[in-house]
């Protein structure tokens, strides 16, 4: 009985010194904080455009390459890759519902950045503005499908241009951060 007495309360003396030494106030008014930018430092990934580098690199091929890409070069180094791929994976493609063909759909794609246009509504693609930003509620994955097998007006292949997923399992917030808590 006294060693399990002896431990509680070592355990407690533990907990005591630990919660005291631990705070949230991150500032020390004495010390100079600086960022420390020497070394050597590497991207490990980019996803501008979600599920871009799942579908377009191929099993096998290296996906760690086009993450760390610069993406001034990527397009270069990667639109046969991504065209070879779409054809692959819809070998009747002629143009998409934005009037592209194979080799300018995958130029655009294979440079995997987020445009952005400052005098346009911000969105992924709503039926007129197309790649002028991203808002949180746009439904990327399904642009995406409808590009790739939708046909010159969007209407080929429908069991294809959707993943059918028409609503998050919880609403976005008004106020930011915006994103709804975690379950």
């Amino acid at each position: 009985m006294k060693t399990n007495n002896f431990k509680l309360i070592a355990l407690a003396l533990v907990c005591a010194v630990v919660s005291v030494n631990c705070d949230n106030n991150d500032s020390d008014n004495n010390a100079a904080v600086s960022a420390d930018f020497s070394g050597t430092f590497v991207q490990q990934d980019q996803m501008a455009r979600p599920a871009i580098n799942t579908v377009f690199i191929a099993a096998g091929q290296p996906k760690d390459d086009f993450n760390a890409a610069i993406p001034s070069m990527m397009g270069a180094k990667y639109q046969s890759i991504f065209q070879s791929r779409l054809l692959a994976l819809n070998a009747g493609y002629t143009t998409n519902a934005l009037g592209q063909t194979a080799p300018q759909l995958t130029g655009l794609l294979a440079t995997d950045v987020l445009n952005v246009d400052k005098t346009k509504k911000t969105t992924f693609f709503d039926g007129t503005n197309v790649l002028t930003g991203r808002a949180l509620a746009d439904d990327v994955i399904d642009v995406e499908l409808l590009l790739i097998f939708g046909g010159p007006m969007g209407t080929s292949n429908a069991a294809l241009t959707s993943d059918h997923v028409n609503a998050n399992d919880k609403a976005f917030g008004v106020s930011f951060p915006y994103l709804a808590t975690a379950w």
